[in-house]
């Protein structure tokens, strides 16, 4: 159930730019843009074209610099020996935008808005996010892209009337018996793990933002606060108040420091402590690389299968995505000879052997939690 729940976490995902929305971005406006001055001494060379459109040079570097940005980011770097296959791919998946642009309907655009407006409340709703707090999310990426929030929504809704248009063109149908024989034939990709909906006090032993140790003296004061919390903690102060009031888990402390959570993705020590209580029990101090923790237990949740009717409509979106999925590539090719495709730089070709009609989705990174403090 966890991976189906990432992969219906919508396609914008809830932290992430989409890569391929950033080329519906770029090829649905980059092909219009004015010349400035130096045009005339650094002409934008076209990379390719076909009936209706062209794709050039500037249109390439702007998605190659925006990847390179992201891998820098994240403290790796492109491997040389890729660059040239990442150049060509994205090119490939430049001109696909354009094809299905050209393939766009009014009414293609006003369902691609709307996919894109429940897409946006699922993941406000998933992760219990406010507004605000989507914001907070979203903005490293929009920094990191040079990019506004309504530049953002404009590349996610591209993307959305992209799909669209293609479930429309490809005319996929799923009906309710192919979703229920689904359902059926994977019980194991239903079966929600056992849970716990627990909280918990942190007082942190070093800094979470360079995880670097404090000093012991530092160390030695949190150890006595913890003390001092979990005596009042047990004396019945509510502990929701005492987690806003002294906890250094920032992701939540707001929360009351609450989570749910199966076993396997909080820190093991973390863990063990947690499954071990009873309802409405308090641990004693718990200790994990973090610092201290002091946990209270609220709720047990058992393992069980999630019932059809809660899933049926992802289970739809995902056999209509695999449908879709199957079909594209000649259909991608059908647009492609119509609208006599040409390559202009050998070096940016494909080899034969390439899925050339790979269908264009949203890159997006793993949504899988980390060990939380």
């Amino acid at each position: 159930m966890k991976n189906m729940r990432q992969t219906f976490l919508v396609l914008l995902g809830a932290v992430s730019l989409a890569t391929m929305a950033g080329l519906a971005q770029t090829a649905s406006t980059n092909a219009t843009k004015p010349g400035d001055k130096l045009a005339s001494l650094f002409p934008d060379t076209v990379l390719a074209k076909g009936k209706g459109f062209e794709v050039k040079r500037s249109q390439l570097d702007d998605e190659v610099i925006k990847i390179k940005a992201q891998y820098a980011a994240s403290g790796r770097t492109l491997p040389p020996d890729q660059a040239d296959m990442m150049e060509k791919n994205i090119l490939n998946g430049l001109i696909q935008m354009e094809l299905l642009h050209l393939r766009a309907t009014d009414a293609d655009k006003a369902k691609g808005k709307e996919q894109f407006e429940k897409a946006l409340q699922a993941v406000k709703d998933e992760q219990k996010l406010t507004d605000a707090e989507l914001d907070e999310k979203l903005a490293p990426q929009l920094r990191l892209q040079h990019i506004s929030k309504e530049q953002w929504q404009k590349q996610q809704m591209d993307q959305t009337t992209l799909e669209a248009t293609i479930e429309r063109e490809l005319k996929v149908s799923i009906s309710d018996e192919d979703v229920k024989k689904f359902y059926d034939d994977n019980p194991s990709k239903f079966e929600q793990p056992e849970m716990v909906r627990a909280a918990h006090v942190l007082l942190a032993t070093q800094d979470l933002k360079t995880k670097t140790d404090l000093p012991e003296a530092q160390k030695a004061a949190k150890r006595k606060l913890a003390e001092d919390v979990l005596k009042r903690a047990r004396a019945g102060e509510d502990f929701a108040k005492l987690a806003k009031e002294y906890s250094d888990d920032d992701g939540s402390k707001e929360k009351g420091g609450e989570y749910t959570f199966p076993r396997g993705q909080m820190m093991p020590e973390f863990e063990v402590a947690a499954f071990a209580l009873e309802t409405n029990q308090i641990s004693d101090i718990v200790t994990t690389q973090y610092g201290y923790h002091i946990i209270k237990l609220y709720e047990k949740i058992p393992a069980k299968k999630v019932e059809l009717t809660k899933v049926a409509a992802r289970v739809k979106e995902a056999l209509a995505q695999q449908a879709v999925q199957k079909q594209f590539p000649q259909y991608m090719a059908g647009l492609k000879k119509e609208a006599n495709v040409e390559i202009l730089d050998e070096k940016l070709k494909l080899p034969e052997t390439s899925n050339l009609g790979a269908l264009p989705t949203a890159g997006q990174p793993s949504t899988k939690p980390a060990n939380k403090p």
